[in-house]
Parts: C-alpha cells; structure tokens; sequence
C-alpha cells in the first residue's frame, strides 16, 4: 500500500460516523448490509450517510453492488488488510514471530516504552 492510500483510509476513519459505518460493516461479514439496514444501525439521515459512503469508497474502504432496487455494501476485507500490513509492516523490526500479542504487550506498571 502506498502512503498516500493509507492515510486516505486513516482519514476516511477518523470521523467518528464513518468508523462506525466501517465497524459495522465489517461485524456485518462478506454479506455486508443494504444502505437502508445501515441506516437504520446508525441512525443517520440518508444523505449524510451516502456522503460518509462516499468517502468509505474513495479510500477503497468499502465496496457496493446493486441488487434490484436495493445497493448492498461490503467492508473491503482486502483494503483494510492492506492498511493493517502497511501499518505492521516493520513491527519488531520484521522479526518473523511479531504481531500485536507475541512481541507488542501493553506495558506492565512501571516500564517505560
């Protein structure tokens, strides 16, 4: 992933609304949600949420089909891996057993990071 399509994405989910249209769709798995049932779980008028819509796909964050009359919307479960391994690429320094769990605890009580 380039730098400029991971801060695209950051800054798509750095609006409080738009992150939990992401989390909700990605709860939601491959089925994804129609626009209409995403709408009713955040309680936001229609078009503001097609706005936060917009800005989720420009980022390459979610993905939309049409079915009939109803646009069904998917978290783009690649995109948002690709964010995830630019953001953990270099962790521990690309030690082969590093992720979060293994090699990043949170600090105890009284160590210093």
């Amino acid at each position: 992933m380039e730098t400029a399509n991971a801060l695209s994405a950051l800054s798509a989910l750095g609006q409080e609304s738009r992150l939990a249209a992401f989390r909700a769709l990605v709860q939601a798995g491959p089925g994804g949600l129609s626009v209409g049932e995403l709408r009713e779980r955040l309680d936001l008028p229609p078009a503001t949420l097609t706005a936060h819509l917009n800005v989720l796909r420009a980022a390459g964050l979610v993905l939309d089909q049409r079915e009939g009359r109803v646009i069904r919307v998917r978290a783009n479960y690649a995109g948002m891996d690709a964010l995830l391994a630019y953001l953990t690429e270099n962790c521990c320094a690309g030690a082969a057993d590093c992720g979060p769990a293994s090699c990043c605890p949170p600090p105890t009580k009284g160590t210093k990071r």
